[in-house]
């Protein structure tokens, strides 16, 4: 039977499954009587696919219990233009100059402070008034958002009296991410009970913070019998099988990586899941043609199919995909990351041994190679990643949340 810490709060004690099932139906009947007058926005933005798939993951649990629930691109109130402006220029930050990147992330970790509000908070204000109108035009009660952005604008609404709504911050690193400390939000739901004494250091109040974990969808949970996925995907029955995942923009030297492996393990058959971008698989197809072993796959919504397809996978340390890694129990390697909260997740999941990390492609590939020939250090790991990180985190938001709601009612 698996178990599962849900950390602080009302989640303070390790459940089992059939436990887990018996609060869902609780809060289900929770919800029952209040329902009908909720309506749930979630705010997100497009700075990076793993803020969407929490969003997305805290979305199925309402739906499941038919609560109206909303996802909104934040960016998007202050215009179209700005928003795709913001999220092309994050994504050449980390593509091309990640360095760059990530001296800004320790300049916003320097200059964020409880005491006062940085240049972040007054870029996302400017669109406030116009999320608020929205919000009050749709009768949202309840707003939840897995990025600091719509947050820092929901947080100049509450300061200047103009938000009634309940109001939940995600937090979808393992760590205390810049420009948390400036939020106004009603309750802060974090990755780990080990991560406390940051987030209360960083000056937010600890009867605020409420351990849940990192949302992932409901389908990370589903397991298929690993010759059944290799079926369905048309992979090889036999042999071992290493997934080296890009991200939905192609990050990481996917290219020395793979090289790397068919010299550490030449039997080992690859399979790259090469995202949206196209040169990077394009120069990929061309470096390995002719290499039945290697397989260069399109963006796929079958992730979760091909972690049960594998038997190891790399992957650049965000948030999401790592925890949906860990839940989905898979031996994992952790590449190069992108400075600054990437490099704080690969350290949290090495320390805790959930996962190697390696920023030497070559000691990357031989790490890989014995992990898949290692079975007790494979077991070990699993175990580990079944202690430390919780499936059921979507599960936990919203049973706080309708928990929540009630009392307000009552």
């Amino acid at each position: 039977m698996r178990k599962v810490v849900f950390g602080k709060g009302v989640f303070s004690k390790v459940v089992s499954n059939a436990e887990a099932e018996s609060r869902r139906k609780t809060a289900e009947n929770l919800g029952k009587g209040i329902k009908k007058s909720m309506k749930v926005l979630l705010l997100s933005c497009n700075t990076g696919e793993g803020h969407n798939s929490a969003a997305r993951a805290i979305k199925e649990q309402f739906d499941a219990r038919g609560i109206p629930c909303t996802i909104e691109n934040a960016l998007a109130f202050a215009s179209e233009k700005i928003s795709e402006y913001v999220c092309n220029t994050y994504i050449k930050l980390t593509l091309r100059t990640p360095k760059l990147f990530g001296w800004g992330y320790r300049v916003g970790r320097d200059i964020a402070s409880p005491k006062r509000k940085s240049p972040v908070y007054f870029a996302n204000k400017m669109y406030a008034d116009a999320l608020g109108k929205y919000i009050e035009e749709n009768g949202f009660d309840t707003v939840i958002m897995p990025h600091v952005f719509p947050a820092e604008a929901m947080t100049a609404l509450r300061r200047h009296g103009k938000c009634n709504a309940r109001l939940y911050a995600v937090s979808t690193d393992y760590s205390c991410c810049p420009f948390f400390e400036e939020l106004e939000v009603d309750r802060y739901f974090i990755p780990h009970a080990s991560l406390i004494p940051e987030f209360v250091d960083r000056g937010i109040p600890e009867e605020k913070l409420c351990v849940t974990g990192i949302p992932v969808s409901e389908r990370f949970l589903q397991k298929t019998d690993k010759r059944e996925a290799r079926e369905r995907l048309h992979l090889p029955q036999e042999g071992k099988i290493a997934l080296i995942m890009t991200g939905s923009m192609g990050f990481g030297n996917t290219k020395a990586i793979a090289e790397e492996l068919l010299e550490c393990a030449p039997d080992m058959h690859l399979v790259i899941l090469g995202g949206n971008n196209e040169q990077a698989k394009a120069e990929l197809r061309k470096r390995f043609a002719g290499q039945e072993q290697i397989e260069i796959k399109d963006f796929t919504r079958e992730v979760p199919l091909y972690m049960d397809a594998c038997d190891v996978l790399f992957t650049k340390p965000g948030g999401l995909t790592s925890t949906e890694a860990a839940v989905k129990n898979i031996p994992l390697i952790h590449t190069a990351p992108i400075p600054g909260c990437e490099t704080e997740n690969a350290d949290f999941f090495s320390k805790l041994g959930i996962s190697i990390a390696k920023t030497d492609v070559r000691e990357a590939a031989q790490a890989a190679a014995k992990l898949c020939t290692k079975e007790e250090e494979r077991a070990a790991m699993q175990e580990r990643q079944r202690r430390e990180i919780n499936p059921h985190a979507a599960q936990c938001i919203f049973e706080r949340v309708m928990q929540e709601a009630a009392e307000a009612e009552a």
